[in-house]
């Protein structure tokens, strides 16, 4: 298994990579801040630096980091800066969190198809993945407990 993070907004989004052929699980977390744990209050007051993130993991043989990353920038608006939506704050920005210099170079490619179609105007950063945590077990599938 491979996986990929990256920050859409609020990570109850991850329900958008359901249903995925190749996709075998989904994980709210945080990615990107100062210390290796927070909780969602921490975050929500802008001082660690955390992103909401969806931790994806994908079969490689099934679905490639590729199309994983082509279908994060579907999932939302890479042009507004640290908001998705009504969902306003640091901790809701674009920003994708790569492991090894290939998903680097990937995701750089398509930020970059990208940003030509949107006439420039893409704001996600890609990071170095940095201090990932879980987050608590309540945001997990948290529209699936809610119905």
């Amino acid at each position: 298994m491979q996986k990929f993070i990256g920050g859409i907004g609020c990570f109850w989004d991850e329900t958008k990579y359901e249903n995925i052929p190749g996709i075998t699980s989904t994980e709210c977390g945080y990615c990107g801040g100062k210390t290796p744990k927070v909780n969602y209050k921490e975050v929500c007051g802008g001082d660690t630096e955390h992103v909401e993130v969806v931790k994806v993991e994908f079969d490689p043989k099934i679905i490639t980091y590729e199309e994983i990353t082509r279908l994060f920038f579907k999932f939302h608006d890479p042009t507004t800066a640290n908001r998705q939506g009504p969902n306003t704050g640091y901790q809701y920005r674009s920003e994708i969190f790569y492991n090894t210099d290939e998903e680097k170079n990937i995701a750089e490619r398509v930020l970059n198809e990208v940003n030509q179609k949107l006439n420039g105007k893409v704001v996600t950063k890609i990071s170095k993945e940095k201090n990932y945590c879980k987050a608590e077990e309540y945001h997990q599938k948290y529209f699936q407990k809610k119905s």
